[in-house]
């Protein structure tokens, strides 16, 4: 019997473990997004958040209603997709939250202030890094 319960056990762990090993399949966003740079790490934009959002998943950010957002690239719209952009949280009161990078709902912000034009498009697949 004791031998039974461990290996239910064991399975149970092993299923548990099968998604990190695995990974979940997420939809894709976006084809392509407009950036700053080649490689959409300097900031386009300072963006307030005009309401409370709460992040659906890991690809995305919480942000709260009058946050300030860096904002690094801005997926293109597909059909039948929201406009969603991608940036970290700016400021002291949200020390917790800052340095994390995710893609929120345009519509839910506004500019403040436009440091350099996002002319720059580029694929949003994951890019073949070469060891040196």
């Amino acid at each position: 019997m004791a031998h039974c319960v461990s290996l239910v056990v064991l399975l149970l762990c092993l299923r548990l473990m099968c998604p990190l090993v695995t990974g979940i399949f997420m939809d894709k966003l976006a084809s392509k997004k407009l950036c700053a740079d080649d490689n959409c790490v300097y900031t386009i934009s300072l963006a307030r958040a005009e309401e409370d959002y709460n992040a659906p998943d890991c690809r995305f950010i919480n942000i709260k209603k009058g946050q300030l957002i860096y904002v690094y690239s801005k997926l293109v719209k597909e059909k039948d997709s929201g406009e969603f952009w991608a940036g970290s949280v700016y400021g002291e009161q949200y020390e917790d939250h800052m340095g994390t990078v995710g893609y929120f709902p345009s519509s839910l912000v506004s500019e403040q202030h436009v440091y350099q034009e996002a002319n720059k498009t580029v694929p949003t697949t994951v890019r073949n890094l070469q060891k040196p």
